[in-house]
């Protein structure tokens, strides 16, 4: 056995044909995603509760760095995304912007929130009244933070089929100003 901290030890396992093995950094990035047990939040920020959400911004940097570097389709929080990238000051300036949206879309009848998303992300948001355009099954105008521009906000119109290019949105004020036009968006 050899040991690599006061905590985590790692123990000799032989590779048997048709085994999955996963690299001990992926497993422990893994368990910084995950969401303890309990209600689904109702909310972005009472979804942080995550290692990624509460331990020291430079340690959670540094893992993921690490993770990264051998998984460049990593999942993360948008935020951590552009943070690493530089383009986001910091883990607090992201909360404020998931806080923002919140706060904005909380106030608007018909907009949800669904706190499921791809690992470590913060959920995403639904206008349920846009389902009523669609004649079958499809999904409604949803709104998602990313970190592909600096707008940190996307919007996909309501759709049947496949999902169409995601409207980069340039921040909050902009968000404000143009809320009922996406309302109102069409398949």
């Amino acid at each position: 056995m050899t040991v690599l901290d006061a905590n985590t030890q790692r123990h000799a396992v032989p590779i048997q044909r048709g085994l999955h093995v996963e690299p001990l950094i992926g497993l422990e990035w893994s368990e910084a995603l995950e969401q303890p047990s309990g209600l689904a939040p109702e909310s972005p920020a009472a979804g942080r509760r995550t290692w990624v959400h509460r331990a020291p911004e430079p340690q959670v940097l540094s893992l993921y760095r690490a993770v990264a570097a051998a998984q460049p389709t990593l999942s993360a929080p948008w935020w951590l995304h552009a943070v690493a990238a530089g383009t986001l000051g910091s883990r607090r300036e992201g909360f404020a912007v998931e806080d923002r949206v919140a706060k904005l879309l909380d106030a608007r009848p018909g907009w949800v929130f669904v706190p499921w998303a791809s690992d470590g992300d913060a959920g995403y948001w639904e206008y349920m009244p846009s389902e009523r355009a669609l004649t079958e099954p499809g999904m409604p105008t949803t709104l998602a933070h990313t970190h592909r521009h600096s707008g940190w906000i996307d919007v996909l119109a309501v759709h049947a089929g496949p999902a169409p290019a995601p409207i980069a949105v340039a921040g909050l004020p902009d968000l404000r100003a143009n809320l009922s036009r996406l309302e109102s968006l069409r398949p």
